[in-house]
């Protein structure tokens, strides 16, 4: 039997536990995990990595059959499904053997099981219970510190619950065993959008149903209607503002009905994915009887992701919006670092945390949309400058695309940046380090960015929102 006493116990492997884990090592923090599925989590394993696998095969495919566009010749391009999906499952899979290794070099112990708060320790710090699947006990664990970092699941609709045959969740999306040919998407954030992406890429006639006025609703609205007919112009059909009402499913097909405007309208398809949100994973947890606080299925921390109950914290999509792995990431940075005591520990700026959705064209953003800065009270200076305007662009066939820039008018800050187009996912990051560094348009304006990339249009939409735009 492994050692059960830990300075820290994280409960859950995925990008918020896994990387505090090696920090807490680092650290000189004798370390545990406990996971009870997969290291890597849903991130690594049914999510970010594997959906980002099959919009490259998408892409791909894409490109081959604009290969005239470019001067070559490719004939009978088709594709096989099954070797797209399997591909995606290998890199997965060696990613997550990856974050194994990373675990056994920096001396974390893993626990396989459903890991529990268990109550106090005689000597200070809590208890955490980990059992089997089968229900048997592995071990109990003593730490004086414990994370929780148990992420999040697919949100379901009463009546509406996925069957894994006609109605898929995310899981069922990214091993398909047929490209539908009509598909119904309920939902279009970045999961909804991403997956009707890629099965619209392979040919499904793709509709996308959206609860609110327009599809990715948290990203600026310009760049939200540019993406949309983007979307429409590859053939998807974009149904904003309307709300399922039930499914009628027969035995290979589904008929949907929703109502818009209003107006209640039926749609049969053969598959509908439903991508409608997450709900925490707060179950199972011990949390009865603790002062840990959950509202509408997430914990509530503060700025050092501590929660109410004295040594233990929550980090990641526990502990609610955003839900990404790289906030997840930082804040188990953040966490154990001040768990550590060192002194030059920062709390996470919500603002400055970039959002990337990966479906074609690509959309990415960090800080304030125009509207909300509005809505703040500030004073905009606001710059585009679009994809048709750049060398590199053109050249790669790439010219559909907006970068925006949001500056406060009386002292220079970047509140946000909004991009929609190719490869405005790596792009994004070179704004979110000018909003780390506090940089103001001065010093944007002076950098000096290579030619001919597409980042050049990151200097020019800053340029443009003071009037200094040369290419446009």
């Amino acid at each position: 039997m492994s050692d059960t006493n830990f300075d820290i116990v994280i409960i859950g492997g995925g990008p918020g536990g896994y990387v505090a884990a090696i920090r807490a090592a680092q650290l000189g923090l004798k370390t545990a995990v406990v996971e009870r599925e997969h290291l890597g989590g849903i991130c690594l394993n049914w999510g970010c990595i594997p959906t980002k696998a099959l919009l490259r095969s998408a892409d791909v495919y894409r490109n081959f059959k604009h290969a005239a566009s470019y001067g070559l010749a490719a004939e009978g391009i088709s594709y096989d499904l099954a070797k797209i999906v399997a591909r995606s499952r290998g890199v997965s899979a060696q990613l997550q053997a990856g974050v194994k290794h990373l675990l056994k070099k920096n001396k974390v112990t893993v626990f396989e099981g459903q890991g529990k708060l268990a109550g106090p320790n005689k000597s200070g710090g809590g208890k955490v219970s980990v059992t089997a699947k089968d229900g048997k006990p592995v071990a109990e664990l003593a730490a004086k510190h414990i994370i929780l970092a148990t992420g999040a699941r697919a949100r379901n609709l009463p009546g509406m619950e996925p069957d894994g045959k006609l109605v898929w969740s995310y899981k069922e999306a990214l091993v398909p065993d047929v490209v539908p040919k009509r598909l119904l998407v309920v939902g279009s954030g970045a999961i909804g959008i991403e997956f009707a992406s890629f099965f619209n890429a392979l040919g499904s006639d793709v509709t996308v149903v959206e609860a609110l006025d327009r599809v990715l609703p948290v990203e600026d609205a310009e760049i939200s209607a540019f993406a949309h007919k983007a979307f429409e112009k590859q053939g998807m059909k974009i149904i904003a503002g309307a709300s399922v009402k039930g499914f009628n499913k027969t035995g290979t097909e589904v008929t949907v009905t929703i109502e818009a405007g209003g107006k209640p309208q039926a749609i049969t398809v053969d598959r509908v994915i439903m991508a409608v949100g997450i709900v925490g994973n707060v179950e199972n947890l011990g949390l009865e009887g603790t002062k840990v606080q959950v509202d509408r299925t997430h914990v509530l921390v503060n700025q050092w992701l501590e929660t109410g109950e004295p040594g233990v914290y929550a980090i990641g999509d526990i502990a609610g919006a955003p839900w990404l792995a790289h906030k997840a990431s930082h804040e188990g940075v953040i966490c154990v670092e001040k768990i550590a005591g060192l002194k030059d520990v920062h709390p996470l700026n919500i603002r400055n945390i970039p959002g990337c959705t990966y479906c074609h064209p690509q959309v990415a953003s960090v800080g304030l949309t125009e509207a909300k800065a509005k809505e703040k009270g500030y004073t905009l200076k606001v710059g585009r400058f679009p994809f048709a305007g750049n060398g590199k662009a053109i050249a790669l066939g790439e010219a559909e695309g907006l970068v925006k820039t949001i500056f406060d008018a009386k002292t220079g800050e970047l509140l946000g940046a909004h991009m929609v187009g190719a490869e405005v996912t790596e792009m994004i990051q070179g704004y979110m380090v000018a909003k780390t560094l506090e940089t103001t348009e001065e010093d944007l304006m002076h950098a000096v960015f290579p030619h001919p990339t597409l980042s050049e249009m990151m200097h020019e939409a800053v340029l443009d929102a003071y009037g200094k735009a040369i290419h446009f």
